[in-house]
């Protein structure tokens, strides 16, 4: 069987970009990926792609008038390198509903909290504040809606009384480590399946 052909944009450190590249390069994964785009010259997500010798490309958003124009730029080179599929990984961009529905149901994420619950920025901090005895993280389809869209995998990270948000953070990414990959194994074995905004895993055979 032929490999998924994945692109992942990022804007940072790329740890989770790590995670699916140390997962591709193993035989028996069902996926490679073809291209890793970043919207900053300097982020180290791209040293980590040099590294698998994996093909970069750097778009800048600056360069664009509009989001729609930047998401056109980054939909023409995933194109040209034959993507079938996308994974954000820490791309601190949020992609355009145009984008969104020309890649509809093709788009992956990865997101610190157990969605619904705690969409946008600074999730832990919030979790511990409003008592929460978990945090978590979800990997999901993308919708045009901020952190919204089919949950796929989820994780809970228990959350102790002496934890701030980096110490919550920091298992929480361990984590995010484990369920991103195995999240993209599923949809490259074709093993979900979408309807109603709601995403069905069938168990292998």
């Amino acid at each position: 069987m032929a490999r998924l052909r994945v692109g992942v944009l990022v804007s940072g450190r790329g740890s989770n970009l790590q995670a699916l590249l140390d997962a591709c390069a193993t035989p028996d994964f069902p996926a490679e990926i073809a291209l890793v785009v970043s919207n900053k010259a300097d982020a180290f997500a791209l040293e980590r792609a040099r590294r698998a010798k994996v093909a970069i490309k750097v778009i800048s958003h600056r360069d664009f008038s509009t989001r729609e124009a930047f998401d056109a730029a980054i939909d023409a080179a995933l194109r040209a390198a034959g993507v079938e599929f996308v994974c954000l990984a820490g791309f601190m961009r949020i992609l355009s509903a145009w984008f969104v529905d020309r890649w509809r149901d093709r788009v992956l994420n990865i997101h610190p909290s157990l969605l619904p619950a705690y969409k946008g920025l600074d999730t832990h901090a919030r979790a511990i504040a409003a008592g929460e005895k978990f945090g978590g993280c979800t990997v999901h389809i993308v919708r045009p809606e901020l952190d919204d869209g089919p949950i796929i995998l989820q994780a809970e990270v228990p959350i102790g009384p002496t934890d701030d948000a980096k110490s919550l953070a920091d298992r929480v990414l361990m984590e995010e480590h484990r369920i991103y990959p195995a999240a993209l194994r599923l949809i490259a074995e074709k093993r979900v399946k979408i309807a109603n905004e709601t995403a069905t895993i069938t168990l292998p055979r």
